[in-house]
């Protein structure tokens, strides 16, 4: 799992019958979890906005995450990071 940000959102009219519904964002991990990657495209079940930070399950665990096993997500935001440390002065 890894903590990023939500810098913006995803539209598209076409795509796999099993995606329809749903919100797309984009997330930018935080400056100390870079080693997972860039900018990510995560599909959202709990409706995070934009400049928001979260918890981002990928892989399998994401599928599961958001109780959809046979659908092709990579990625999915499971949670909106309330408090903790101050992920705000991390590049992200």
């Amino acid at each position: 799992m890894i903590i990023g940000k939500v810098v913006g959102s995803v539209f598209s009219t076409r795509k796999s019958e099993k995606l329809v519904g749903n919100k797309f964002m984009i997330v930018e991990p935080a400056e100390s979890m870079k080693g997972a990657g860039e900018r990510i495209v995560a599909i959202d079940i709990i409706g995070a906005g934009i400049g928001e930070f979260v918890l981002v399950a990928s892989g399998s665990a994401a599928r599961v995450g958001c109780d959809m096993a046979d659908a092709p997500v990579d990625a999915a935001i499971v949670g909106i990071i309330d408090e903790g440390q101050d992920w705000s002065k991390q590049s992200c």
